[in-house]
C-alpha cells in the first residue's frame, strides 16, 4: 500500500527540488568567486573564509525557509553580489574587525528601513509593467548565454537544448531537470567535470569582535547598504511583484537585515532578496500552480544549509562543473520567466514606451555611481512613464 503513495509524492516534488537546486547552483557558480575575493581582500584566514561561507549559507537558509513558509510565496534570499564586488576592492588594507563593523552597520540600516515600512511605501510607486520589464532585462543575458555557449561546447549545450524542448513537448514539468541531467551525462562522458578540484572540508563559525571606524562606516558600510538596496532588494521585490506575489516588502527587508546583524561577526556581510535565482523558483517549470512554488524555495533553503555546512567542499564541487553547463541550464530554466515578463511588460499599450526603456536600460548593463542597471532601469522607466502620463492628466 505504501509504494503507490510514495512514488507519486516523490514525482510531484521533484520539480520543486530541481528548481531549488538549480537556483542555488546558479547563485554559487556565478558569484562565489567574488565572495572569496572579498574575504581575501579583508585578509581572511582559511578558517575565517570557511566561517564566511558557514554564515552566508546559514543566513540564506534560515531566511529563505522561514519567509517562504510565513508568506507561502517563493521568497529566495542571497548574498549581495554587487556588495561582494564592492568589498573585494574596498576592504584592501582594512582590519577584519573594522570590516565586520561595516557589515553590522549596513545590515542595521537595512533592518531599520524595512521594519519602519519606508521600503514598502517606495515600492508602491513602481508600475507592474515597469517591474516586469526590469526583470526581463535582468534575465536577458542569461537567456542569451544559453545559446551563446553553443559555440563553446556544441555537443554539451546542443544536447541540453534538444532534451529541454523535447521534454517541453511531452513532459513540461521535467524539462529543466532532464536537461540538467543530460548535460551532466555528456559532461561526465567527455571528462569535462574537474573532479580533481573537489576538496572535502566542513565549515565552522569563527567569531570576530567588531570595531568601528567612521571612515570605514562611511567608505564601506554606507556604500554596501546603498548598493545592496538598489541593486538587490529593489529588483528582488520587483521580481515578486512581476510574478503576481503581493508579499509585503518591508518585513522581508527587515528580517534579512536583522539576520545580517546577527551573523555579521561570523562573516555574513549581507543578506537580501534574490532576483535572478528567485525567478527560477517562480517559474512555471517549478510548479504550474503559483500557490505551490514556495516549495521550490524551501528546497533551495535546504541546499543553502548544505552549502553552509560543506563550505569549501560545495564551492569546489560547483566550480567543477563546466561553465557551459551552468550557463546553459540557467538560461533554459529562466526561459519561461523571460517570456512571461516580456508579455506582462508590453501588455499595457499606454505604458509600453516606459517598459521598453526599462528593459533596454536594464539589459544594457549600465552602471552609475557604483549602482547597477536594474536600479537605473526602474528610474529611467518611471521617469518616462511619469513624463508621458502628465499631459493626459492635465487634459483630463
Amino acid at each position: 500500500m505504501g509504494k503507490p503513495h510514495t512514488a507519486p509524492g516523490i514525482t510531484r516534488h521533484f520539480p520543486h527540488l530541481a528548481a531549488g537546486f538549480i537556483a542555488v547552483l546558479v547563485g554559487y557558480t556565478s558569484s562565489a568567486a567574488i565572495v572569496f575575493q572579498a574575504a581575501h581582500a579583508a585578509g581572511a584566514t582559511p578558517s575565517q573564509l570557511a566561517s564566511w561561507l558557514w554564515a552566508l549559507g546559514l543566513g540564506m537558509s534560515l531566511t529563505t525557509i522561514a519567509l517562504s513558509l510565513r508568506y507561502r510565496a517563493p521568497i529566495l534570499t542571497a548574498w549581495s553580489t554587487p556588495g561582494a564586488a564592492l568589498l573585494a576592492t574596498g576592504l584592501v588594507g582594512v582590519p577584519m574587525s573594522e570590516a565586520i563593523g561595516a557589515f553590522l552597520f549596513a545590515s542595521a540600516l537595512m533592518a531599520v528601513l524595512g521594519f519602519s515600512g519606508a521600503f514598502e511605501r517606495i515600492m508602491r510607486h513602481v508600475p507592474p509593467s515597469i517591474a516586469a520589464a526590469m526583470l526581463a532585462g535582468v534575465l536577458l543575458r542569461f537567456g542569451l548565454g544559453a545559446f551563446a555557449q553553443l559555440s563553446q561546447d556544441l555537443a554539451l549545450v546542443g544536447t541540453m537544448i534538444l532534451v529541454f524542448f523535447a521534454a517541453r513537448r511531452w513532459s513540461p514539468r521535467y524539462a529543466v531537470p532532464l536537461a540538467f541531467l543530460a548535460g551532466l551525462v555528456v559532461a561526465a562522458a567527455s571528462g569535462s567535470i574537474a573532479t580533481a578540484e573537489i576538496r572535502w572540508q566542513l565549515s565552522a563559525p569563527e567569531f570576530v569582535i567588531p570595531s568601528f571606524s567612521l571612515a570605514t562606516l562611511i567608505g564601506i558600510g554606507l556604500p554596501l547598504f546603498i548598493v545592496t538596496l538598489a541593486s538587490q532588494n529593489v529588483p528582488g521585490l520587483a521580481v515578486l511583484r512581476a510574478n503576481g506575489y503581493a508579499t509585503p516588502g518591508s518585513p522581508l527587508l527587515g528580517w534579512t537585515g536583522l539576520t545580517g546583524v546577527v551573523l555579521a561577526p561570523f562573516g555574513g556581510f549581507s543578506f537580501n532578496l534574490a532576483a535572478i535565482t528567485a525567478a527560477i523558483c517562480m517559474s512555471p517549470d517549478a510548479d504550474p500552480n503559483p500557490a505551490r512554488r514556495y516549495l521550490a524555495s524551501i528546497w533551495a533553503g535546504g541546499f543553502y544549509l548544505l552549502t553552509g555546512i560543506g563550505g569549501a567542499t560545495v564551492a569546489s564541487l560547483l566550480s567543477a562543473f563546466p561553465q557551459a553547463l551552468v550557463a546553459a541550464i540557467a538560461g533554459l530554466a529562466l526561459m519561461g520567466t523571460i517570456a512571461a515578463s516580456l508579455s506582462a511588460a508590453l501588455a499595457d499599450e499606454g505604458g509600453r514606451d516606459a517598459a521598453v526603456v526599462t528593459f533596454l536600460v536594464t539589459a544594457s548593463g549600465l552602471t552609475l555611481f557604483g549602482i547597477g542597471s536594474a536600479f537605473w532601469g526602474l528610474v529611467f522607466g518611471y521617469a518616462v512613464s511619469h513624463a508621458l502620463r502628465r499631459p493626459q492628466r492635465r487634459a483630463a
